[in-house]
């Protein structure tokens, strides 16, 4: 099959994509038209049905997979297609993991470093109750290899939510080297759980959408609940260690308008906070790099990063 990845200006695609949004929207006129957003494994594009009313265009939902026939164009420094004729795939004519986005590092090493992190803790409390979660509880082991960490922002693929978690426990981990008043294990350990929420907000892959505690709560409360949780089932867990940690999670975003309940008011919450702001935002430039494809000009106003982006000159002496 032809990856959205590849497709360049001009191209005629005919192929089989998931289909993971579908709306009828209005143009100025007032004409209906369909907007959809089609995904592979590398990633997804905006499509448009133009004319609903042409023979070509058959019935089909959202999370359907879709055979259509489209040409690729330019809209805003972006790929788009412009759907001609669409239906619902029949099964045989796709294999479904062609079509969930995934890391493009090895999910079994990640996992296994990050393993490596929870075993260099002194604290035999911490220890014992990272272990509960990814040594010990199986199913939420599984379900954090594969999860992703956003519905599309930053590391929205299959082990999107490992990739970005071990990110942020490395960021730690430097900063706890570098700046000895830090309590490096209660630091690591906020890192490993600042995300877990979101095994229960999104949905998992395909549909990889909000939940409705997801859309209630919020993964920052989830995840605090779930840790609370677990640590009343640790006999003699030291209450204040478990409300440092409990607030470090709670003020990972850093400031109340981006979703925080509270401020970091401890070194380790500032610390977190500053590396999980750190590498979702190299990811979401990256990917928008990556989508750019050979397009090396200006890319136009990014509103996640609030500027115009652009890649970096390549010049080799």
């Amino acid at each position: 099959m032809r990856y959205i990845e590849s497709f360049r200006e001009g191209m005629h695609v005919s192929d089989v994509f998931l289909c993971k949004n579908r709306q009828i929207c209005l143009t100025k006129s007032g004409k209906e038209y369909g907007n959809l957003l089609l995904q592979d494994k590398t990633g997804t594009v905006d499509a448009k049905i133009w004319d609903l009313g042409s023979p070509g265009i058959g019935n089909f939902e959202a999370l359907d997979y879709v055979f259509i026939d489209a040409d690729v164009t330019v809209f805003q420094n972006s790929n788009q297609l412009n759907i001609k004729r669409i239906r619902k795939a029949e099964e045989g004519e796709y294999i479904p993991g062609d079509y969930l986005p995934v890391s493009s590092k090895n999910i079994d090493a990640m996992y296994e470093e990050l393993s490596a992190f929870i075993r260099s803790l002194k604290d035999p409390y911490l220890k014992k109750l990272l272990e509960s979660f990814f040594v010990d509880d199986l199913e939420f082991a599984k379900g954090f290899r594969f999860h992703s960490a956003a519905k599309s922002v930053h590391h929205g693929f299959v082990g999107g939510l490992l990739e970005h978690t071990l990110g942020v426990v490395k960021l730690c981990d430097y900063y706890a080297s570098n700046y000895p008043l830090i309590n490096r294990d209660l630091l690591l350990t906020a890192a490993m759980f600042h995300d877990i929420g979101k095994t229960r907000e999104l949905s998992v892959f395909p549909e990889n959408d909000y939940t409705d505690d997801g859309q209630l709560l919020g993964h920052i409360i989830i995840g605090t609940e779930m840790v609370g949780e677990r640590i009343r089932t640790i006999n003699g867990f030291p209450e204040k260690t478990a409300s440092e940690l409990k607030h470090c999670i709670l003020a990972h975003h850093g400031e109340l308008e981006y979703g925080s309940p509270k401020k970091p008011a401890l070194i380790e919450a500032l610390a977190l906070n500053l590396a999980d702001n750190t590498d979702a935002k190299m990811e979401t430039i990256i990917e928008v790099l990556k989508g750019a494809g050979d397009n090396n000009g200006w890319l136009g106003y990014n509103r996640l990063m609030e500027t115009n982006i652009r890649k970096t000159t390549q010049s080799f002496l």
